[in-house]
């Protein structure tokens, strides 16, 4: 017999979870190149470094200094934004998708308790973004004739602000990235039990409320250190 035309809408729905699962890991491998970006741009930082700065630390050549830290920051803010394009969706997705074995043990566990805080980091580079969105917008309106001086100056501010949880994210972000991976199979299928779940984490995830995960990790967990960070 001839299929049904809402036969696209049985409970299996498998074109239509391949399609959100390709959606899935185009975002996924999104975060991912973002977050190596970031580390690559603090590795090449940190390997010239020194060369600016005397045997205690104090740079030595000034400019050179200075043109390294705008550089490297500018290099990671673009994948700050990539972040903010793909990161809330993929979190609130993966919170929604993880269960409670995946936080106390398996091959995903160190990922989820390093997404811990990740929501403020997003919500503080996303005002960061605001703010620069302000800025531009005032100097467009105020300042015509001599607003590429100023807007380069405002762009590495904003870069040099937005280091800090650029840094972060190449920390926080790998591990997104490495727990969406992992949950990729669980995307699309069976959606609909879980679509207040995902809308209740998305909203958490936009908003950067502090507040426990959708599935929330084991209490004991939070003993654990966070990691270094690298790039002065």
């Amino acid at each position: 017999m001839p299929a049904s035309p809402d036969s696209s809408a049985t409970p299996d729905c498998q074109p239509q979870d391949a399609s959100e699962r390709a959606a899935w890991r185009v975002h996924v491998q999104a975060l991912a190149s973002a977050a190596d970006g970031i580390t690559q741009a603090s590795d090449q930082w940190d390997a010239v470094s020194d060369s600016y700065c005397d045997e205690d630390g104090w740079p030595v050549d000034e400019t050179g200094y200075a043109d390294g830290k705008v550089a490297r920051d500018a290099a990671a803010w673009e994948h700050v934004e990539t972040f903010l394009t793909h990161g809330p969706e993929v979190l609130a997705g993966v919170r929604a998708a993880a269960q409670p074995a995946d936080y106390l043990d398996g091959p995903i566990s160190a990922d989820l308790l390093r997404l811990r805080g990740i929501d403020s980091v997003l919500e503080r580079a996303s005002e960061i973004r605001r703010e620069w969105d302000q800025v531009i917008a005032l100097m467009e309106g105020s300042m015509p004739g001599s607003r590429e001086l100023y807007e380069e100056q405002a762009r590495e501010i904003r870069n040099s602000e937005g280091w800090h949880y650029a840094d972060e994210l190449s920390y926080s972000g790998a591990a997104l990235a490495g727990a969406a991976d992992h949950l990729t199979d669980r995307i699309g299928v069976g959606q609909s039990a879980h679509t207040g779940r995902v809308q209740a984490a998305l909203a958490r995830s936009a908003s950067g409320q502090r507040g426990a995960s959708a599935t929330s990790p084991p209490a004991s967990a939070a003993s654990d250190p966070p990691a270094p960070r690298r790039s002065r």
